[in-house]
C-alpha cells in the first residue's frame, strides 16, 4: 500500500504532486528545490541552495522514519553545470555530516530551467531495511 509522506519541515508541493511516497520498502521523494519551508525564501548562493535542497530531502526522509544514511539514489538537476564542483563539495559535506556509510548512487544533469528559476533541484530514493 502506498502512503503519502508530508512534513511542514519541507516546502509544500507547488503543483499536483506530493512531497514523497512510501511504498513500504522504498521512499521516493519529489524533487526538492531550495525553498526554506519556514520563510519561503530561496538563497541566492548556489552552495546554500544545494544545502537547502538537501535539508528538504532530509526532512522528508525523516518524516518517513528513515535517515539520510538510508538514501540509496539521488538525482541532481542543475541549471548551470559550471556549478558542479561547488555543488558536489556541498553534497559531499552533507552526506558525511549525516553519517552516510558510502554515498548514494547519483545522477547529475544540466537542465534549461527549474521551478521558481532556482539553480538546482534534488530528488532521492531511500530504502527501508
Amino acid at each position: 500500500m502506498t502512503k503519502i509522506i508530508h512534513t511542514e519541515k519541507a516546502p509544500a508541493a507547488i503543483g499536483p504532486y506530493v512531497q514523497a511516497v512510501d511504498l513500504g520498502n522504498l521512499v521516493l521523494t519529489s524533487g526538492q528545490i531550495p525553498v526554506n519551508p519556514a520563510t519561503g525564501e530561496v538563497p541566492s548562493n548556489i552552495v546554500a541552495q544545494a544545502r537547502q535542497s538537501l535539508e528538504n530531502v532530509k526532512a522528508i526522509v525523516e518524516q518517513a522514519g528513515l535517515t539520510v544514511a538510508d538514501i540509496v539514489k539521488t538525482t541532481v538537476f542543475v541549471k548551470d553545470l559550471n556549478d558542479f564542483a561547488v555543488v558536489n563539495a556541498e553534497y559531499e559535506r552533507f552526506f558525511k555530516e549525516n553519517h552516510h556509510p558510502n554515498f548514494p548512487a547519483r545522477s547529475c544533469v544540466e537542465v534549461a530551467r527549474l521551478p521558481k528559476d532556482v539553480g538546482l533541484e534534488i530528488e532521492a530514493i531511500a530504502v527501508r531495511k
